[in-house]
């Protein structure tokens, strides 16, 4: 491991100026990403400003009806909150899906959003990779890409974002609140946090350097049924080959509207407004189903290993719309 020095914030603003001030700099919180990408040679920091310690690790209600969550929530208390239970239970089960119940009580909210992706290829120093090294290539392409994208991508990276919570959220419409080194706030939505690929895989986020995130608040529960269905390979302690949150707004059999958004098929949580669009445009629940499945996967592409990602996706899509309508699929 490369040596390092640390220090430990006293505040948001703080942190984020200490961050800013030293580009060999990173933030530190649960550590349960970094840590790990310390000690595999991939991140090599040279200091750490530890914000495990601010005060942001509360959960409020807000005057519309929404929440807001402290950027330190551990995964743990935000899957347990009884606000989030009750009004937002597609947040909860996307937290219980991910990781184990250990890395749930040290994962913070902010670094969940922030985490790396598990690409093998990024994660082994001694391969090719964009992500890791500009301009070296993308070893994915041509190797072992069974847990890629298959949408979103580019010739630059194929890598997917790991989150669970992350894919609820952007499904919630949730906005993330941050400081910047010179004080500046600023209020991003969830569906604005990542970059494309092809405009450099390196940078993940539009997040400056030093730019810090201190909360994120979730608007009132839109109306509907909330599910969230993740596909992995094993039941616990693995990533989503496929996830869907959806929200269905469904009365007397009738589809009237709803959201949708994909995990383990992109860079980022993938939401497409015209699949949402289809919720609700047919007469019979299926086909706007089917319709929706469709649509949310137009474009798709895949690699070769990972080709059947996008016939489950439609599956799981339909399935998971009809769950949350209460009918039949």
């Amino acid at each position: 491991m490369t040596p390092f020095t640390y220090e430990r914030a006293i505040d948001a603003a703080a942190a984020a100026r200490a961050v800013a001030e030293r580009p060999d700099a990173a933030f530190i919180a649960g550590g349960t990403n970094l840590v790990d990408l310390m000690k595999l040679g991939v991140a090599r920091p040279k200091h750490l400003v530890d914000v495990s310690r601010l005060k942001l690790d509360t959960i409020a209600e807000s005057e519309d009806g929404g929440l807001f969550i402290g950027a330190q929530v551990k995964n743990s208390a935000l899957a347990a909150d009884a606000r989030v239970r009750g009004a937002y239970p597609l947040l909860s089960r996307a937290l219980l899906a991910g990781a184990s119940g250990q890395l749930r009580n040290a994962a913070s909210t902010g670094g969940n959003l922030l985490q790396r992706t598990r690409c093998p290829y990024f994660t082994n120093t001694a391969t090719p990779c964009n992500k890791r090294s500009p301009g070296s290539g993308c070893s994915a392409l041509g190797g072992f890409n069974r847990i890629h994208a298959v949408l979103g991508a580019s010739d630059a990276c194929i890598a997917t974002h790991p989150s669970d919570m992350a894919v609820a959220m952007t499904a919630l419409d949730a906005q993330v609140r941050t400081v910047t080194g010179d004080g500046a706030t600023r209020e991003i939505p969830m569906s604005g946090l990542y970059r494309d690929p092809a405009q450099g895989p390196e940078a993940e986020t539009v997040l400056t350097h030093g730019e810090l995130i201190t909360a994120v608040r979730l608007p009132p529960p839109p109306p509907g049924r909330q599910v969230y269905r993740k596909v992995r390979d094993r039941a616990s302690y693995a990533f989503a080959l496929v996830s869907v949150a959806a929200v269905v707004d469904a009365r007397d059999g009738q589809v009237l509207g709803g959201r949708l958004a994909l995990g383990g098929v992109a860079h980022k949580p993938w939401r497409v407004s015209e699949a949402e669009q289809t919720l609700g445009a047919e007469s019979r629940p299926e086909a706007s189903f089917a319709a929706a499945a469709d649509a949310a996967l137009k474009g798709a592409h895949g690699y070769g290993a990972n080709d059947f990602k996008i016939d489950l996706a439609k599956r799981t899509i339909r399935r998971t719309l009809a769950d949350a309508a209460g009918v039949s699929s």
